[in-house]
């Protein structure tokens, strides 16, 4: 990593496993991926102050317009995980006041139907398609530097998937 970035905080942030009746996991696909086909399950800032809880669900209705009453909170990761930028985004991203996030987890169970989601419901949109995919392939449709943290967080959410 560039000396000038290695004494930058990482951005707390919550990532959301959403998985459905049949075990699968909601993706979505970013808009803003320049690396082609980026998809990712939702994720975001944790606001100053704000409880852990109430920032998955914020983000959950902002990302995917799915309200608090169509999930069930199953878990929470035991730990924070943490990822490190890409060479290529240090200093661009998040206005460049973060080497990377630090991240908790949280698994959800979702109770509505697919005609539930809307994916427009916040200005702007984080994603422009989404889909239920296997937990196994989450791995192979992440960016390259995020595929450490989704294997972690497969593995500690296996059996209550």
């Amino acid at each position: 990593m560039d000396p000038q970035y290695e004494g930058l905080p990482y951005r707390p942030c919550v990532g959301l496993m959403l998985v459905n009746a049949e075990g699968q996991v909601f993706v979505g696909k970013r808009i803003d991926s320049k690396e082609g086909d980026s998809w990712q399950m939702p994720q975001g800032g944790i606001d100053k102050g704000e409880d852990l809880r109430a920032a998955a669900l914020r983000e959950l209705h902002e990302e995917t317009g799915l309200p608090e009453t169509l999930v069930q909170v199953l878990a929470q990761s035991r730990e924070e995980l943490f990822y490190d930028l890409p060479e290529d985004l240090l200093g661009t991203l998040w206005k460049g006041k973060y080497r990377g996030q630090r991240q908790w987890w949280m698994l959800l169970r979702f109770t509505g139907s697919d005609a539930d989601v809307k994916l427009d419901a916040h200005d702007p949109a984080e994603f422009n398609e989404w889909k239920w995919v296997a937990p196994d392939e989450l791995p192979d449709l992440i960016v390259p530097f995020k595929k450490r943290v989704y294997r972690q967080v497969i593995e500690e959410f296996r059996e209550l998937i």
